[in-house]
Formats: structure tokens, sequence, C-alpha cells
């Protein structure tokens, strides 16, 4: 049941007016969305309520009805399956081959630590991938006697990168030693969006399982999970979808389902999937409990302008910005959605210590938060956009980082 009560913000007022309806401190400039995501006050709201409900009766909420792991007859539809089934829904599966995890990399975790590698085994990465999730790959890979390998793909310094050749790279990474690939949906780092479709169909060609990490896609992106033929996908709730943190999903086709299991194993081992991932000792479930109500912000923004309006605003700002600098977006604009990333200017320098000084620098000294970081010998800027955002904003940065890299270049 949905606990949202406040009025839906208005779908024609997108800019900095829209600010009223998160709790973000008024003297940030906030260029950030995509790292930890910002939850809306109404969908805090809800948390909140939930937390209150839990705390009248917490025993019957979290043992009796919160999920079905055969500890007694349950009255109603557990708790955990109505959130479900209405997320399941925001991204076209069954609520009974999804699940809810912590974010992202708990996602991951479940399934590179459950999936069967044998030694001589081969996990393939991309060097677009999330640090932790490649971490786990390869801690997962040491322990089975295994290899994790990764994938260098075309981006820096090309202009023009498609999505057939993102495949073509992929696809003839892939040996008879190869048994997964994990590739993002939306990377990280570059921003690309994955032709996830066409790298899930070469790598079933192949019979290799497909392991897609959609940290950033859900609310960012319409999204049919099954239609996409992968094995599984994880993707948080709390960027893009406008959920509390930490709340994420972890989808598995049927026939993966057998063999996965949550990192902690408790009550409803053996039980099925739901009942595997639903309970897992006393944890806070407000987060996956308020899911519902993000959709229903998302829904009220209106979905369609919400995303042509992150999408424009990243595009444009990006396109303008390396024209100012002097550099190029390395890919298409149908490779992007509400994030672009692109090369900064030697001049601001190529290390992560230099990536670190200019980012704290803009959030401590200028008040701005975005997201900048070294990636393949230079400085990268992503450009993630919200519907509180507009170009002023991001007029704001250039300026900043303009001064900043005039001051870098004359110490030097």
């Amino acid at each position: 049941m949905s606990h949202s009560s406040t009025a839906a913000p208005s779908r024609h007022a997108f800019g900095r007016g829209m600010l009223q309806h998160w709790p973000l401190d008024p003297a940030i400039t906030y260029l950030n969305h995509g790292t930890v995501g910002v939850t809306p006050r109404r969908v805090l709201a809800v948390q909140q309520a939930i937390r209150d409900e839990i705390e009248r009766q917490p025993a019957r909420f979290l043992l009796r009805e919160l999920a079905d792991v055969e500890q007694g007859a349950m009255r109603m539809e557990p708790r955990m399956r109505t959130a479900a089934r209405a997320v399941a829904a925001f991204v076209g599966a069954d609520a009974k081959d999804l699940a809810f995890v912590d974010n992202a990399t708990t996602g991951c975790n479940a399934v590179l630590r459950s999936f069967p590698f044998a030694a001589g085994d081969e996990i393939l990465v991309t060097d677009h991938g999330y640090g932790a999730v490649v971490n786990t790959a390869r801690y997962v890979a040491e322990r089975a006697g295994a290899t994790m390998r990764k994938v260098e793909l075309p981006f820096a310094g090309i202009t023009g990168v498609t999505p057939a050749m993102v495949v073509a790279e992929l696809e003839s990474a892939i040996t008879s030693r190869t048994r997964m690939l994990v590739v993002d949906h939306v990377a990280s780092g570059s921003s690309l969006v994955m032709p996830i479709a066409a790298i899930a169909a070469a790598c079933r060609a192949r019979s290799v399982a497909t392991l897609v990490d959609g940290a950033h896609a859900l609310g960012m992106l319409p999204l049919d999970i099954p239609s996409l033929g992968v094995d599984f996908y994880t993707g948080n709730l709390h960027k893009w979808a406008m959920a509390p943190r930490s709340s994420a999903i972890l989808w598995a086709a049927p026939t993966r389902q057998v063999d996965l299991h949550p990192t902690v194993i408790s009550w409803g081992y053996a039980l099925g999937m739901s009942a595997e991932f639903d309970l897992q000792g006393t944890r806070d479930p407000s987060p996956w409990l308020a899911a519902p109500d993000g959709l229903a912000f998302l829904q009220d923004l209106g979905l369609d302008a919400m995303r042509e309006w992150n999408h424009r605003l990243a595009w444009d700002t990006a396109r303008a910005l390396a024209q100012h600098w002097g550099t190029a977006v390395p890919a298409p604009e149908q490779m992007y959605g509400s994030m672009v990333t692109l090369p900064l200017p030697e001049h601001f320098g190529t290390t992560s210590a230099a990536a670190d000084a200019l980012k704290s620098g803009l959030l401590y000294e200028d008040a701005i938060e975005t997201q900048i970081h070294a990636f393949q010998d230079r400085l990268w800027l992503r450009v993630a956009a919200q519907v509180y955002n507009d170009a002023s904003d991001f007029a704001r940065l250039r300026d900043a980082m303009d001064l900043r890299g005039a001051q870098s270049s004359s110490s030097k």
C-alpha cells in the first residue's frame, strides 16, 4: 500500500524550482545525482512512516508480515513481495524472478559468489566496469582457481565509438574458457549506454552467461529486463529511480535461480529465490518497501518528459563544454542517457590525485558537487543531469573550472 500523500511535482517546471522536492543543501550546486542518488522529500516521508509502523509492532511486522519463509501461516501477501510486484512491473519482469538487495554491488556479489566457477574458467570484465564489482570478480576467480580478464573497450581519444564496435570487441574476447561476462548497462565512469541485448545475444551463442550491472539504468532508461536476453541483471533503485538508499534489485532468469543465493544465508535457505533474499536477519526493510513510492514520484514527474530533460541537458552541456575546452565527446548521442562523460584538457591534470584535488576544491571552495575522475591517463568530467538542474548550474561549473584551470596553468 502506498503511503504517499503530498502533492505531485509539476512536470512543466523542470529546473532549479524543482529543488523544493529534494532536501538538498541550497548552498550547494548539486551536479552529481548519479553517485548515490538523492531521495525526494515525499519518499523520505513514506520511508519514515514505514519505520514508525514497524516500531508499533516490530515482531509482527518483521516476522509475520514481511516475508514468507514458512515460519507460520501468513494472513496477507508478504510486504516484500507486494513491493517486488510494483518494481517488477516497472522493469517488465515477473516478481518471482526479482529480489531486493542493498545495491548493485551486492547483487553482483550474490551472482558471482553463487556461480559454479571451476579451475581454468574465465570471467570477463571490461575496463569500464565499476571498481567494486571488478574486485568481486577477481576475488571469486582467485578462490575458484579461475582467471579474471579485463577487456579494453574503444573509448578514450576516439570520436564516433558505436554500439557495433563495443559488441565486436566483447565478442572477439570470448574464448573456450569464458564462463561469464560482467558488463555495465550504463557505465559509471564513461557514462556509455552499452548495447546489452546485442551483447547478450553474442554471449548466448557461445554459451557464456551474462551478468549486467545496471546500477544507473533503473529510472534513467526505459527497461524491459527479460527482453534483453541476459542471465542476471542487478540495478539500483536509489539512484535514478528515487528510492531511499540502499535499495536495489537482482533479477535472474528462471533457469539460473536454482544455484543463486544471497551472500548472507538465513532462514529462507533452499526455499526459493524470494524467500532467500527477502529475509536476511533483522534489517531495516523500509528502503525496499518505499521503492514503489519512488516509482510513483517518477510517474508524477512524467517519465518521458524527465528522461528527455535530463538527456538533453546532459548532452547539450557536454557538447558545449567539449567545444569550450577543445576536446570531444567520445561517442554518439544514442550511447548516452542522463549522464555524459567528456575528457578535460591536460592543464587540469592527468592523475587520480589531480582529479581528487579538483573535485574537492570545487566542493569545499566553490560549493559545487560534481564527478571528476582519472581514466586512461587523463581527467574526465561526468555531466549528470536531473530535473532540479538547469543550464545555469553547468555554466557556474564551467566558470569555476576555468578559473581553477588558469590558476593551475600559471603555477607551472
